[in-house]
């Protein structure tokens, strides 16, 4: 009776000691969200000026990887900053751009969403 005590609790403190040491590393492979931020030129971060079918334009920064949705705006220009950048093309083309790249287009992609790598 002693010995099957002795192993259940062995058990469950190794059960225990293992949930603690997954709960403060994380599972790997964790990634942050990507964060929609306010614009800062020394910072790095991706930047696309934008404009919608109804007149309105738009700036706006991004840091961390991940994905997000873009809503079908049109991309005027594009910097990716410190960034490796996705974006997905409303036709179905995925465009990867390099990281310190400015790219204006003349012919200008519908985009659905972005994604720092």
């Amino acid at each position: 009776m002693i010995s099957r005590t002795r192993n259940i609790a062995r058990s469950t403190a190794a059960a225990l000691a293992m949930a603690v040491a997954f709960t403060m590393a994380g599972p790997a492979g964790t990634a942050s969200a990507i964060d929609h931020v306010t614009c800062d030129p020394d910072a790095g971060f991706l930047k696309i000026w934008s404009h919608n079918g109804s007149g309105r334009d738009s700036v706006d920064c991004y840091a961390n990887r991940g994905k997000t949705d873009f809503g079908g705006w049109w991309i005027d220009q594009i910097s990716t900053g410190n960034n490796d950048v996705k974006y997905y093309d409303a036709n179905g083309d995925v465009v990867k751009i390099p990281r310190n790249s400015n790219i204006k287009y003349s012919n200008v992609p519908k985009v659905t969403a972005i994604e720092i790598l």
